[in-house]
């Protein structure tokens, strides 16, 4: 019998190829739709020129895989999950199997369809890149920030108690604003915000060759800019005790000072260390072309439309590439900005 792996160690559990066979697979990520109703310069999400959507009858076919991995908590992110016309049936059918449910979104399209989104979802996560003009800005779309807070207060009228929190990409446009971004959460009525470092090496999010050094350098720190995040970082967490001790800000002062090492380290200045976590032993991405991911940042294993999900997390890709997969020292690991140590 396969071994039941402890979801709370780091890197992948010793033993050969056989080993890394998944009894359980708890989070899946879900991509709603290929493309995105934002503009944001740290991501090329919005240029592909595929409108592609997941289709209810494509989750259908892989339910009787779903149940077998005992998928528990499945996200639905995207491009931006709503503009998929199906994912209500999506989510419906997903509700049905006692799945926990997420929503990443931009939030522009919240108040449309808050009375679906809180009666459907168990959580909801909104992007959220500074106070008003440094939002709008980033985004590039007009009255983005206005949209969004109509958007959650359209929610939270139809269900009070749905846990809303803000996801905040650090980068260059708002690097120095990260204080007022946490008063701008708290403004639109947000149960929580976490702060991440904005991706600059990766293929992921439609970047299928990474970025050139002069478009890195549009999202990237110069070191003057690393050193105001760094002062900036460290008056976030003095300033506000209180947040992090409660858990309103999702980060520790010690995963808030390694968005400060990953900029560093982008120049040059020292190197980033790899995250605790088991993503590829208790998560997979699903793309919208039915592409399945050990997580955002790492290769293709497989393809849904070619075998069941079961089969392309447990296929000989899947299997080699855990086996293979060492955390600790591999260069896209190093280089991640989202880490998933998920605990049973």
């Amino acid at each position: 019998m396969a071994a039941r792996y402890d979801l709370t160690t780091i890197g992948e559990p010793a033993g050969g190829i056989g080993q890394h066979r998944l009894v359980e697979l708890p989070v899946l990520v879900l991509h709603a739709h290929s493309s995105c109703n934002c503009r944001c310069v740290m991501c090329d999400i919005w240029k592909t020129r595929d409108s592609r959507a997941f289709h209810a009858a494509d989750l259908e076919s892989h339910l009787e895989s779903i149940r077998r991995l005992g998928v528990r908590w499945v996200v639905l992110s995207g491009g931006e999950p709503l503009l998929n016309n199906e994912w209500p049936q999506l989510c419906s059918t997903l509700r049905q199997e006692r799945i926990r449910l997420t929503l990443l979104t931009t939030g522009l399209l919240l108040s449309k369809n808050a009375s679906q989104v809180a009666e459907l979802f168990d959580d909801v996560i909104v992007s959220l890149d500074g106070p008003e003009r440094i939002h709008d800005a980033i985004r590039r779309v007009d009255k983005a920030f206005m949209l969004l807070q109509r958007g959650v207060d359209s929610v939270k009228m139809q269900r009070p108690s749905l846990a809303i929190t803000a996801r905040t990409t650090v980068q260059k446009a708002n690097h120095a604003h990260l204080r007022e971004t946490l008063a701008a959460a708290k403004c639109l009525n947000l149960n929580g915000i976490s702060f991440l470092a904005a991706d600059l090496t990766s293929e992921a999010f439609n970047r299928p060759l990474g970025w050139s050094a002069n478009r890195q350098g549009e999202v990237a720190l110069s070191l003057d800019e690393v050193v105001v995040l760094e002062d900036e970082i460290e008056s976030l967490i003095v300033e506000n005790p209180a947040d992090i001790d409660s858990g309103y800000v999702a980060e520790s002062p010690e995963k808030l000072r390694r968005i400060v090492t990953h900029f560093r380290a982008h120049l040059g200045l020292g190197r980033t260390e790899s995250p605790r976590c088991n993503a590829p032993w208790t998560s997979a991405v699903v793309e919208t072309d039915g592409t399945v991911r050990p997580c955002f940042f790492h290769p293709p294993i497989g393809n849904i439309h070619r075998s069941s999900l079961e089969e392309v997390i447990n296929g000989h890709e899947a299997l080699s590439f855990r086996s293979r997969l060492d955390i600790a020292n591999n260069a896209i690991c190093e280089r991640c900005v989202c880490s998933l140590n998920y605990r049973s």
